[in-house]
């Protein structure tokens, strides 16, 4: 598959989602999180990786999915968005998939207003909906949370 592109591919709840595999930067098992004051209500807090300040996304919340208790066998995804690292909570890391660009389906073909989805893939056992981190935040919640991380670094 000469000219596919990667994903890693994640569940939440039974839904399967992506990223492209550019953008993922590591896999790491859950850690403590941090509060971050005056963040958006869709930042969790942050955590410190290798001396980098990195803000956790409440996915589930985003979608609306139901509150899971975060366990230590569970995973987090840091990633590249808007310039900067972040991660976020999987229930699970399915794997890697290359898929042929061309056969992407585009959001507008399925609906124009969805919001955090480039596109969707569809395999033999379901629908993999390929996830826009950059379009994540709005841009005021991207503005609290880089004042509420200014504001902390100062501290």
């Amino acid at each position: 598959m000469g000219n596919s592109i990667k994903f890693m591919v994640f569940s939440l709840e039974d839904q399967k989602y992506a990223l492209s595999l550019s953008r993922v930067e590591k896999v790491i098992r859950s850690v403590e999180i941090t509060a971050l004051p005056k963040a958006p209500e869709i930042v969790s807090g942050v955590i410190d990786m290798q001396g980098r300040i990195v803000p956790v996304f409440n996915v589930r919340k985003r979608f609306r999915l139901p509150e899971k208790e975060i366990g230590p066998e569970d995973h987090m995804i840091v990633a590249k968005a808007f310039s900067r690292m972040v991660s976020f909570w999987v229930d699970r890391v399915e794997g890697i998939i290359e898929w042929p660009p061309d056969r992407i389906i585009p959001k507008r073909d399925i609906h124009p207003e969805m919001e955090y989805v480039e596109g969707v893939i569809k395999l033999e056992n379901g629908m993999v909906f390929i996830h826009d981190l950059d379009r994540f935040l709005s841009p005021q919640e991207k503005t609290e949370l880089d004042s509420a991380l200014k504001k902390a670094e100062k501290e």
